[in-house]
């Protein structure tokens, strides 16, 4: 940590949500529920892709990927500012400052990668079904994800390649609940204009970008599922549209933040629960909603942990 040294900063202070005690207890227990569902909810869809062979199948192993990374989105502040509610001075080391820009740039840039990595899957099932099991094998898989985390690694090391190196020596309040590149960075002591425009052009462009290419992909899809009216043409539909789903809720906040920075803070704090908080809250929800294998899946090990239960419960009754 000896690139710190040079910083006057030791710490910064969140302004977090809201300074009404009524509506930090309201927060506090709204988002605790959505966080212990998300992680519920995610940790139940990559328990039964692993244990159920029929899932055991290219898309659905980028779908349990899916699941871990938002698992990982929504606790690299969540928790925190979930205890920080009844903290009265809610602060922040500059080192775990630090550390939640690394962890939401890597988590979010290879959720962009890997969001694209099913769109290419659902592309090749649908508009080239005989050379799928070719193009899309186990290895292909693994590839993808693996590229997935590289990327995401690579994109947030670009961004604090020369955050770490700002000075920072004053002020020091942060208005959200987390540490985000662009509310850190108007807290340095120079002029950061060219590493706004950087931050622009690097995550903005990237997103808005990637997000075309997905919106274009999945527009060829729907017009060839569209082409073809069948029983699994419209199961592809409804998997598709989930999909889509998915990265429209997920790209939508990032875009604005990003392309549009240095806005309306009380804009940009609901955009931030929305795509740390919300977003990955309602995927395993689509996903379970909108697919019928999963759907199905789901409730299968559902009934069966209840029915264990119920037989344990029989065997080794409460005296």
């Amino acid at each position: 940590m000896e690139q710190f040294n040079h910083s006057r900063v030791s710490e910064f202070v969140l302004l977090g949500l809201t300074d009404s005690p009524e509506l930090q207890i309201f927060f506090f227990v709204m988002f605790s529920i959505f966080y212990l569902m998300t992680m519920l909810g995610n940790c139940l869809i990559l328990l039964t892709v692993l244990s159920t062979p029929q899932l055991h199948s290219p898309m659905y192993f980028l779908l349990s990927n899916l699941s871990l990374i938002d698992m990982c989105l929504s606790s690299f502040a969540t928790p925190k500012m979930i205890t920080d509610f009844f903290t009265q001075r809610k602060t922040i080391s500059f080192e775990g400052c630090i550390s939640q820009i690394f962890l939401l740039h890597l988590f979010t840039g290879t959720e962009i990668v890997l969001l694209i990595s099913m769109s290419f899957d659902r592309y090749i099932a649908i508009c080239k079904p005989l050379h799928y099991s070719t193009i899309i094998s186990h290895r292909v898989c693994v590839g993808l994800v693996v590229t997935s985390w590289t990327v995401g690694f690579l994109h947030t090391m670009s961004q604090l390649a020369f955050t770490l190196y700002l000075p920072f020596c004053g002020p020091n309040v942060i208005d959200s609940f987390f540490c985000d590149l662009p509310l850190v960075i108007q807290l340095a002591c120079i002029d950061v204009y060219v590493l706004g425009i950087f931050m622009i052009s690097s995550s903005g462009v990237i997103a808005l970008i990637s997000f075309l290419l997905l919106l274009t992909s999945y527009i060829i899809v729907l017009v060839t599922i569209k082409d073809h009216s069948s029983t699994g043409s419209s199961k592809a539909f409804s998997t598709c549209t989930a999909h889509f789903i998915v990265v429209l809720l997920f790209f939508g906040p990032c875009i604005f933040i990003y392309v549009w920075p240095f806005t309306n803070f009380l804009v940009d704090k609901v955009l931030s629960v929305f795509y740390t908080i919300f977003t990955p809250f309602l995927n395993p929800l689509i996903y379970t909603l909108r697919n019928q294998e999963v759907k199905t899946a789901v409730m299968k090990k559902l009934s069966n942990q209840y029915l264990n239960l119920r037989m344990t419960m029989l065997r080794y009754p409460v005296q």
